[in-house]
């Protein structure tokens, strides 16, 4: 399992990679194919229907800790029953998702008929429909990928997420070359996501020996799990109103173009969230097998305090980064529209840095079974967000809209939850923060260094940008290596270059 646990991580980031590749290379072709108004409308209607989401009510999550617990414990029978309980709650969610997707469709007039064309309302409908289907199946079908993960078979997952990225834009080129556009693209979507999930039932009967069965509903089991989950399901409304509700409001009071520059910038900020969950997101399982058995505190806070310096090392190197390089990086990327997206995204990804850093944290509230608190006063920040960002979008736009995300974001993901994590749930916090702040001294130099260097040759064209990113990747990692690392970070660093012949053993 650790071994799963170390090639879950790795390949991790190399989908993250493969993704960012991708996206670097095939949104700019992407946006110029459909135009900056269908790009808007189809992340627009894509934001829309991912709220829908949100009806996994946090079960997808409880039922990852509770087979890990009952594997943990050899309770097959119970794991069993559990199962069986769960896809039946799934049907009935994709049904609900289904009846709530046919709602939205017959009011998308009521929503944006004021800020778009009849033609847009019209592609938008029929979008809505293709992606509630897809909804639907996947519901039902999501369980499998639960249990996958529970029984942390991180490398096929892993594999599958890499193939799943490579294949779209692979089939959606030829047929934007032809003249297809945004519906075809959810249709692509749809097709593609359904392999992914026929493909886990499989990989869950042929090589796990899962096989699901109903056999009965545990009320008083299914209360115990509702009261868990319940609250994993507020933080997940959180998380779409915190980015997706931007794009809904200026689609409400801007129109298309704008939510076209926010999704460009949004983009980006996916990136980081995605970065930081790919070492937290394959612990899950290991955190609460762990808090199962008892681990105390001061354990805790050294896994908290090592995966946030792993997760430090690389998501500061990508926000300085964005800092340094990002306005001429948007207008080479996606045309000089799209400058405002640089401010956009230096307002959502700089405070979101915290926040990610310390995302094993909610595995160890989840895992300890202490995460209301987070879920409820996340809820209450995620208002604040809406009011503050509905005001500052029809004053400001798009910038708006994000200052009103980062406001909230400084408030309830930084301040308070810091304050939780200390007082309530025994993470030393005072320790970690002295650990990360003291790894930011160094990083000085190179960033330094970048500033004189842009201020003596004007940083122009996609060349000058890959030039001086790549100086600033490599003083960041030459300084890293000497000053910041410890002896098990090194340990890692020594292994890679080892297995890829850049260094010899010993």
């Amino acid at each position: 399992m650790k071994n799963e646990r170390k090639i879950g991580v790795v390949l991790s980031y190399a989908s993250i990679a493969i993704s960012t590749l991708v996206q670097l290379l095939y949104t700019p072709y992407l946006i110029k194919s459909l135009g900056q108004s269908e790009f808007g409308l189809y992340s627009l209607i894509s934001s829309i229907i991912s709220y829908l989401t949100i009806l996994d009510l946090g079960f997808g999550n409880a039922l990852v800790v509770y087979t890990s617990k009952y594997r943990a414990q050899g309770k097959i029978e119970e794991e069993k029953k559990l199962h069986g309980m769960f896809f039946l709650i799934f049907c009935f969610v994709g049904f609900v998702a289904t009846i709530l997707g046919f709602i939205l469709y017959y009011n998308l007039d009521l929503f944006f008929g004021k800020t778009m064309t009849s033609l847009e309302i019209q592609k938008a409908k029929i979008m809505m429909l293709i992606l509630t289907f897809n909804l639907a199946i996947t519901f039902p079908f999501s369980i499998y990928s639960s249990i996958i993960n529970a029984y942390e078979k991180f490398t096929y997952q892993k594999f599958v997420a890499i193939l799943s990225t490579l294949i779209k834009p692979f089939i959606m080129i030829p047929l934007l070359m032809i003249g297809f556009k945004s519906i075809t693209m959810t249709i692509v979507i749809t097709v593609v996501n359904i392999v992914v999930l026929l493909s886990n039932y499989i990989y869950c009967r042929k090589e796990l020996g899962v096989r699901v069965r109903y056999s009965g509903f545990n009320t008083k089991l299914f209360k115990t799990i509702f009261a868990y989950s319940f609250f994993i399901f507020l933080g997940v409304i959180v998380d779409k109103i915190n980015w997706s509700v931007d794009q809904f409001i200026l689609g409400t009071v801007s129109g298309t173009i704008a939510v076209s520059v926010y999704s460009a910038a949004s983009q980006i900020n996916t990136l980081f969230v995605n970065l930081s969950t790919a070492m937290s997101g394959v612990l899950l399982p290991k955190i609460s097998k762990m808090v199962a058995n008892n681990a105390d505190d001061a354990v805790l806070t050294e896994e908290f305090i090592k995966v946030g310096r792993l997760q430090f090392l690389v998501l500061f190197l990508m926000v300085s980064g964005l800092v340094l390089f990002g306005h001429e990086f948007f207008i080479t990327w996606a045309g000089p529209e799209y400058s405002e997206s640089y401010l956009i995204a230096i307002i959502l990804t700089v405070p979101l840095l915290v926040p990610l850093i310390q995302n094993l944290g909610i595995s160890i509230l989840q895992a300890k079974n202490l995460h209301k608190f987070r879920s409820v006063l996340y809820v209450v920040i995620a208002m604040v967000n809406v009011f503050l960002s509905i005001p500052l979008a029809k004053a400001y736009g798009g910038i708006g809209s994000a200052c009103g995300t980062a406001i909230s974001l400084i408030i309830g993901n930084i301040i308070i939850i810091n304050i939780y994590y200390h007082k309530r749930a025994g993470l030393n916090i005072k320790k970690f923060w002295k650990v990360i702040l003291k790894m930011c001294v160094p990083f000085l130099i190179p960033i330094c260094f970048v500033l004189v260097l842009k201020s003596l040759i004007s940083l122009k064209g996609i060349i000058h940008i890959v030039v001086f990113g790549s100086i600033y990747t490599i003083l960041y990692s030459i300084i890293a290596y000497l000053y910041v690392l410890n002896s098990y970070e090194k340990e890692i660093v020594d292994k890679i270059l080892i297995r890829f012949h850049l260094r010899r053993k010993g």
